[in-house]
Parts: structure tokens; sequence; C-alpha cells
């Protein structure tokens, strides 16, 4: 197996772009996948100065419906228009922080290999996704200005579009999430509903991020609580995008090297 983050918040390699956004490429046994693709073609970009070949990838994996996941797909789809690309059909919905849209872009509606799926589904032996994620302990507090459109009326996002890859390889499971926008404490209590334990490496960002300074006791407190949390369980946490540098200082400091940060270029594993 082969984990390479190939766009993040930050650079890990001098030659590849930084940009606001996350897209991870694995390779399995039996597949080349990208887990989003950020919000540019720096998706391409990096991919060229690493030597990854996009033109192999047969499934994207879009973790939810914001444009700093999906921006990467168009020109990706230049170069590859055969491989599936598979979102939760609720992602095609209009998307808004504020009154800025952060939507994806509805060209992507009209690719023909989109495959908008409703609920869980098992790809293979090596591929899960799930949604239907519910619990709200140590929920996300920048999701208060997120909403979406539903019916015509402009309602808060439930991120029922959001989805998360497990894979299987070698006797161990990746968990492997977008922003953890329903909060991570309550996707690894579905998770363990669905495997009936923990994964050993989870790749996700936070959403926590706030410039130095920034956040609020109450937002301390959930990212103090949610680090508490994750240190206890017998998983590796790789993180970056949203989880913003403040709040991945202040979770470090509780999980020590069961916390590693992602920068772009490098490779994971």
């Amino acid at each position: 197996m082969r984990i390479v983050t190939l766009v993040e918040n930050t650079c890990g390699h001098e030659d590849c772009i930084a940009e606001h956004g996350l897209s991870l490429y694995i390779e399995t046994e039996k597949h080349k996948l990208l887990l989003d693709t950020g919000q540019t073609d720096a998706v391409v970009k990096n991919a060229e100065v690493l030597g990854i070949d996009l033109s192999a990838v047969d499934t994207v994996i879009l973790s939810h419906g914001h444009y700093d996941h999906s921006g990467g797909i168009l020109p990706f789809a230049g170069g590859n228009p055969e491989a599936r690309i598979i979102m939760q059909k609720s992602a095609a919905e209009p998307h808004y922080n504020g009154e800025r849209y952060i939507g994806i872009d509805t060209d992507i509606l009209k690719l023909p290999n989109i495959q908008l799926i409703d609920g869980d589904v098992k790809l293979d032996d090596e591929l899960f996704l799930f949604s239907g994620i519910t619990g709200r302990r140590c929920y996300p507090q920048g999701n208060k200005k997120l909403s979406c459109i539903k019916n015509g009326e402009k309602v808060c996002d439930d991120f029922c579009h959001e989805q998360c890859l497990v894979i299987t390889q070698n006797g161990k499971r990746w968990l492997l999430s977008g922003c953890a926008h329903n909060g991570i404490l309550n996707i690894l209590d579905r998770y363990k509903e669905l495997f009936d334990s923990y994964p050993d490496y989870v790749i996700t960002g936070f959403h926590m991020m706030k410039r130095e300074g920034e956040h609020t006791e109450e937002e301390k407190a959930v990212i103090i609580q949610t680090a508490q949390e994750l240190a206890k369980m017998n998983t590796f946490f790789y993180s970056g995008h949203c989880t913003g540098i403040p709040a991945f200082e202040m979770m470090k400091d509780i999980m020590g090297d069961k916390l590693i940060a992602l920068h772009s270029g490098e490779e994971i594993l």
C-alpha cells in the first residue's frame, strides 16, 4: 500500500504546490485512487512533480461537497476520463459559508463517469464507503456558519453529504475523511458500529481551523476533549488542512506521537 499527500495547506516538498485543500493518492493491491482533489489543478501539477501517473487512477472518492476538495476533479478528468468519481448524491446540493458559495462546480455533474450514491456502499473487499453519521459530541464549532439548499430553502448543513472511506489492506484498516465536519469522534462511533473496533490509522482534517489566539474557550474545550478521547485509542492519526496549526499544536501536546502532520508532496506510507 502507498499513500501520498498530493495537496494540503502546507508544503512538504519544495516543488509542490500548497493550497487550502486536500487530496490523497492511494495505491492498494487492486486500486489506484484519489480521496478528494484539492481546489485547483494543483493535484495534477503535484502529481507530475512526484512522478504519479493520474491516468492510471481508477477511482476518485469525494469526501463531501465543498470546493476545496472537488476543485481538481475537472482538471483530473481532462487527463483521465475513465475513472469513476463517487460522491453522495447530497454532495451535489448548493453549499454556503455565510453568503459565499463553497459547493462543487456543477459541471462535475455532467461528467459521464459520475456515480451519485446514497448511504453506505461496499465497493469490494478493499474499499467501503459510509455516511449516516448522526452523533454530535465534540461537534466542530465552525459548522455553525455553513449551510446548504434543501427544497429551495437555505438551512443549516447537516453534513449528510459527508462520506468516509475505509480501506482494508494486509490485515489493517485505514479510515479516511476529508474534513470530519460531523466530528471525528462521531465518525469513529459510526465506524465502530460498522466494524466493532477502531481503525488502525486515520487520515482526516478536524475542521478546527482558526488563527492563533482566535479560538473561543468553547472551541478550545472541544479541541482538548477530542484530543483526549483520541489519545486513548490504539490508532495513529494523520491530520492537516482544516485542522489548522494552532489546533493541531494543542492536540499534539495531548496525543504526542499518535498525531502526525500532513504536507503537500509527502509520502505517508
